[in-house]
């Protein structure tokens, strides 16, 4: 399988694909103002691109449980300096993180190549879809509720979500093609909810392609009360047994760990004789 969006390539045939977290905020919640000014991202984004990185996600707005929104302004002059260097820079795929679609379109213009959207289209009226479609990008679309409760079945609540997302991009003319979900997990779930998802990964997979976005979270360090430095090796766990679920693409902050990780997986994964 393979995608295309704004002049870049990728498969999902062969190996798994690492997308590494390139956060331009004071607070996020694992990198939170490590990497807040143009050089350090600069600096950071050919770090992660040294280490195995297929894609940069760069994101200027954080969403980690009780963020605070900030502007249009702000966000937007957090990311346009660094996707326009890097970009110009870097030879490589760029993501932008964002569920606005006017950070979206000026993104695309400054040198990104896909989207990602926390509210997988759903959060506006199309507009996002309309972005999408006029730049005929990739779109990453997350499954995101406010809440955590769930009245159905969780998997058949997601499963009509995304119908959801494809039934927006289809009248906004977008390419339901150049979709790729995730299951959100962390957002509007729970522990318990998190787990269950992560279980039966595969009930979705055959919606879309997978990207997976666990890196560090908090479901991780729970049972082991571990911060979010010291919850490497069960992201790397949580990782490739999503994988092996149906994973395509997993985001996150540790590439280097992850690349040597999935190097012997996906030889299991994608063995030929």
């Amino acid at each position: 399988m393979f995608f295309s969006s704004l002049g870049k390539t990728f498969s999902l045939n062969n190996e798994t694909l690492i997308m590494g977290i390139l956060n331009v905020t004071p607070d996020s919640f694992s990198d939170g103002g490590s990497y807040n000014s143009i050089d350090l991202a600069f600096e950071h984004a050919k770090s992660l691109i040294s280490q195995g990185a297929h894609i940069i996600d760069i994101g200027g707005q954080s969403t980690r449980p009780g963020h605070e929104e900030v502007t249009l302004e702000v966000e937007l002059n957090r990311v346009i300096p660094v996707i326009e260097k890097i970009s110009k820079e870097l030879d490589c795929i760029i993501s932008i993180d964002t569920y606005r679609y006017e950070v979206a379109e000026a993104a695309l213009k400054a040198g990104a190549h896909i989207i990602n959207d926390v509210w997988g289209l759903q959060r506006d009226s199309g507009e996002m879809a309309k972005v999408a479609a006029k730049y005929n990008c990739v779109v990453i679309a997350m499954h995101n509720q406010n809440s955590k409760f769930y009245e159905e079945d969780i998997i058949l609540s997601m499963k009509k979500f995304f119908k959801k997302t494809f039934e927006i991009a289809e009248s906004n003319g977008l390419d339901t093609n150049k979709i790729i979900i995730d299951p959100g997990i962390g957002f509007g779930k729970g522990y318990e909810e998190n787990i269950e998802v992560l279980n039966r990964l595969h009930e979705i997979s055959f919606i879309a392609p997978i990207l997976l976005g666990v890196s560090k979270k908090g479901f991780i360090g729970k049972d082991l009360n571990l911060s979010p430095q010291e919850r490497v090796e069960g992201t790397i766990a949580v990782n490739t047994l999503g994988v092996l679920n149906g994973a395509k693409i997993i985001r996150v902050h540790d590439v280097l760990e992850h690349k040597k990780a999935l190097s012997i997986a996906d030889k299991i994964i994608y063995f030929k004789k």
